[in-house]
């Protein structure tokens, strides 16, 4: 059989990030002794298509279309984040970011402008911001903003179009924005954080249907042992990373519930 292929295009916010998690990815294969081949898979090309590769061997994968289970995937192990708010787990947040020179001083503010989201299968781009949105949603208010710029694809997008004006608010991954920001500072000397959602489950590098019982086991213990293994401490700084967790299908039940909860309010979209 062929190699399983690999990718980390989700946290891959520069080449030389991307670089990083490569070579992250082929010491895990080395110890689990799995054979893995790095695919470059660069935006706007659909995630969701490299999800369903039935030779998917290791690539990140939303933890919200894992409960949505949208393709046929084996979660292996989620990161767990340096940053202090993770406080040592395997979780995420939605920074809601605006201009610098925005008046929106409280996420509030923001209502009646121009908003923007990512894809309807992403959590922190789509399902994180549409939960923090119905905390203010009333009968009287059923949609809070003047303009919603939907299907923007990816978080790089949601930067870009929020330091043009284009739209006044947007989400972004905040373990992606952590990342990018520390590359690219030049990037943000005219954005802030107006607000962050709630914590949920971090995304999980995940295994196709042609992964076998044996990869999936293996490469989930490579995961698990990453972080004492005496290549990691040279990649951590780069990728902020204490370690990895173990995950399965119900790690992600957080994401469903928020989903489900929009849903019976009658909520499918963030508007």
């Amino acid at each position: 059989m062929s190699a399983l292929v690999a990718n980390a295009r989700m946290y891959a916010v520069t080449p030389r990030i991307e670089q990083a998690w490569q070579a992250l990815l082929e010491n895990i294969a080395s110890d689990a002794g799995v054979s893995l081949t790095y695919l470059p898979y660069p935006a706007p090309q659909p995630l969701e298509v490299l999800w369903q590769r039935d030779d998917l061997g290791c690539a990140f994968m939303c933890g919200f279309p894992i409960a949505l289970e949208i393709a046929a995937v084996t979660p292996l192990a989620s990161p767990i984040p340096v940053m202090p708010w993770a406080q040592g787990r395997a979780v995420y947040r939605s920074d809601f970011i605006v201009r610098a020179d925005s008046a929106i001083a409280r996420f509030e503010e923001s209502f009646g402008k121009r908003a923007g989201w990512t894809v309807a299968h992403s959590h922190s781009g789509f399902n994180a911001f549409r939960h923090h949105l119905l905390a203010y949603r009333t009968p009287g208010r059923p949609t809070l903003y003047g303009a919603m710029s939907g299907e923007l694809v990816t978080a790089r997008r949601v930067l870009d179009e929020v330091t043009a004006g284009t739209i006044d608010i947007g989400p972004l991954d905040a373990y992606w924005h952590h990342l990018l920001r520390r590359e690219r500072p030049e990037l943000f000397t005219n954005i802030r954080v107006v607000a962050s959602s709630d914590l949920a489950p971090m995304p999980a590098f995940v295994a196709g249907p042609q992964a076998s019982g044996r990869d999936i086991e293996a490469l989930r213990a490579a995961f698990l042992s990453a972080s004492s293994q005496p290549w990691f401490s040279s990649l951590a700084d780069d990728l902020q990373l204490e370690g990895f967790a173990a995950v399965d299908h119900t790690s992600f039940a957080l994401t469903l519930r928020w989903h489900e909860e929009a849903l019976a309010a009658g909520y499918r979209f963030p508007a």
